[in-house]
């Protein structure tokens, strides 16, 4: 039986979630994320696009390439009950989905051909329903593998539907950039590009063997992708691999002090995310971006998994104790990860503090039915004065 994969991609969703809620944003730069001065964009709609505005860039280069972008904050509780609207859609074709993020997900359609007449109909179906019920546009690619199918969906955005066949896979990946292939960041590039590979169809002609002397491992990973083979299943388990929180500072940073307070802000924040969705996690890791832009990542496993504010607190701080600050810091960021389902509040150093957990739970409850803001910690309030 052919096996045939479906990957949605809405399209700059945080922008159009905006756009879609308050018309006069409709056909105008909508830039999510980057509102301070040192802040990171995180969502540009089209509009923006068209003057170099793209995700992950400084908003102060933003501005400069779009000084009539509108800026607004992000609004994840909004952005996650849409992507829950999106969701119960996706599961309306099939009981096989794997979200990959708020906006996108792979579906295997296999087997479906009794219901529908071929998967570009179900494709068509589920972009025509987003848009319908939801007032938004979404890319789809349809492709025999999960590699396949996301390359297709970027192919044609924005409101795009690609399909690549088996037979077709050759032709399409000939030209393609090679940092299209999964794994493939600015080093590998580097090294693939000394090699004369500078397109997947080069890449998968090329000796795997000698793939792999260059880039280890990843040459055979790269050779099977080129060649369009991947056999990755669609795993409808899903849940994330970290969960963490970080804030650029309008003005650096420089004690230890100061910085202990934006943590307790941001550890807060992570705990009541780890809580909310039943997870806890063994690895702390701090990031620092100092003024000069070097970067450093510190991390730290315990022994038990955990997801109190207290615990993930005692053991960051314990990492950025350690850090030297030979500099101002302009970002500060806590994750936590190697995730696990929770039966509950667990604790390293409080486990048979059973005042402090039902304090926790109390607090929880009035975040869930108040928004997350509702109630925080004393120091915390400094750090929302100071942004």
């Amino acid at each position: 039986m052919q096996r045939w994969i479906i990957h949605i991609d809405m399209d700059a969703f945080f922008a159009a979630v905006e756009q879609r809620d308050n018309p006069e944003l409709r056909g105008r730069p909508v830039i999510i994320g980057g509102t301070g001065a040192r802040g990171v964009v995180s969502t540009a709609s089209y509009e923006a696009r068209k003057f170099g505005v793209h995700s992950a860039m400084p908003s102060i280069e933003a501005r400069r390439r779009c000084p009539q972008g509108i800026f607004l904050p992000p609004n994840h509780e909004k952005y996650s009950k849409v992507s829950q609207q999106i969701l119960n859609i996706f599961t309306g074709f099939s009981p096989l989905v794997e979200p990959l993020s708020l906006d996108e997900a792979f579906l295997d359609v296999t087997g479906m051909e009794g219901i529908y007449p071929d998967p570009v109909d179900i494709a068509v179906r589920i972009k025509e329903r987003i848009k319908t019920e939801l007032g938004l546009t979404a890319s789809a690619g349809v492709a025999p593998n999960k590699f396949l199918a996301k390359l297709a969906s970027d192919m044609r955005k924005p409101d795009g539907l690609m399909v690549i066949k088996p037979g077709q896979v050759a032709q399409v990946l000939a030209d393609v950039p090679v940092t299209k292939l999964w794994g493939v960041g600015k080093a590998t590039a580097r090294t693939l590009e000394t090699l004369g590979l500078k397109t997947i169809g080069q890449v998968a002609k090329a000796d795997p063997e000698m793939l792999a002397r260059y880039c280890g491992q990843l040459g055979h990973t790269l050779h099977h992708l080129a060649n369009g083979e991947d056999d990755r299943p669609v795993v409808p388990e899903w849940q994330p691999k970290s969960i963490g929180k970080e804030t650029t500072f309008a003005d650096n940073l420089y004690s230890l002090e100061e910085l202990n307070t934006e943590l307790w802000a941001l550890v807060e924040k992570v705990g009541w995310r780890l809580r909310r969705q039943g997870l806890s996690g063994r690895t702390i890791t701090v990031k620092v971006r100092f003024a000069s832009f070097r970067t450093i990542t510190r991390s730290r496993t315990v022994p038990v998994a955990v997801n109190m504010d207290q615990t993930i607190y005692r053991t960051a701080e314990e990492i950025l104790a350690n850090i030297a600050l030979n500099e101002g810091v302009r970002l500060l960021g806590v994750t936590v990860s190697g995730l696990a389902t929770s039966g509950g509040q667990i604790s390293l150093f409080d486990q048979d503090d059973e005042k402090l957990m039902a304090v926790s739970r109390a607090v929880d409850n009035l975040k869930e039915r108040f928004g997350e803001e509702t109630v925080t910690r004393g120091r915390v309030l400094v750090s929302r004065q100071r942004h």
